[in-house]
């Protein structure tokens, strides 16, 4: 009987903590940055305008880019209007702490500097080390690890991530560097070097303003700099939405357009001009 009593006693505060547990549970549900979009029927998304192709101002005064077309399908998810917080990058991080927009999609590197201050969604690009390639290579260069060999010369600029990725990971390659990063591509137009190694958006925009036929772009980066959405600590809810967003545009094809519009294709340069 005693047993009997001990086991009852055990079950019942089981209960009351499984109880509490729920009621928790549903509390911080209720506070999730989910739950203030929906009953607002508005996504804040917090970006400054200056980074091309993610974010920028075409000739209409209008912001638009790859994230603002990310942005578009969030909102669209999410059954809300879309509204853009156009912030000065230096302080973007401080103006969501302070509510100022929902979330940061402004092109911001995941560092564990800023994950530190933020949480991040899982990364939607990675935008490291890109080739832009002279185009009578293309046939024999497929990736950076082909120019690995001594008859070819690769370029980059001076002190940058581009450069260490070069001497690292294309050591047999005979390096050129450059003080300007315009400089070692347009080495590449002229066909003084084979490849020119830099930060994909750079060399994103550099193949739309010269639309020169003498170069093709390598847009597979092979270096990792992951951009993610940032969001508030301790919001489970909206970060579990977020990745989940994440994952299935991905798989059905909404990711692919809004990549091969603003990353693959160079269109877009002509209204931003």
């Amino acid at each position: 009987m005693q047993c009997f009593k001990k086991l009852m006693l055990a079950a019942f505060f089981i209960a009351v903590l499984a109880s509490q547990a729920f009621a928790a549970d549903f509390e911080l549900a209720q506070k999730s940055t989910l739950e203030t979009i929906l009953k607002r029927g508005e996504l804040l998304v917090g970006l400054d305008a200056g980074y091309q192709p993610f974010e920028m101002v075409d000739k209409k005064g209008e912001i638009i880019g790859f994230d603002v077309d990310l942005a578009k399908e969030l909102a669209k998810a999410m059954g809300v209007k879309l509204t853009i917080v156009n912030t000065d990058y230096d302080g973007i991080i401080p103006a969501l702490l302070a509510d100022k927009f929902d979330i940061i999609l402004s092109g911001m590197t995941l560092t564990q500097e800023r994950n530190l201050q933020i949480n991040f969604a899982d990364p939607y690009i990675v935008v490291g080390q890109a080739v832009i390639l002279n185009k009578k290579l293309a046939g024999e260069i497929k990736s950076y690890k082909d120019l690995n060999d001594p008859k070819y010369t690769v370029a980059s600029r001076i002190g940058t991530t581009g450069e260490m990725a070069v001497k690292r990971m294309i050591p047999k390659a005979k390096y050129k560097s450059f003080d300007k990063e315009a400089d070692g591509a347009l080495d590449v137009v002229n066909g003084q070097s084979d490849a020119f190694v830099y930060d994909l958006p750079f060399c994103v925009v550099f193949m739309a303003q010269q639309n020169s036929p003498s170069v093709v772009l390598l847009d597979e980066p092979f270096t990792y700099e992951p951009l993610a959405i940032g969001l508030k600590k301790g919001d489970p809810d909206f970060l579990n939405f977020l990745n989940n967003f994440m994952a299935q545009i991905k798989a059905d094809g909404r990711y692919d357009r809004i990549y091969d519009k603003w990353i693959k294709s160079t269109s877009w340069f002509q209204n931003v001009q």
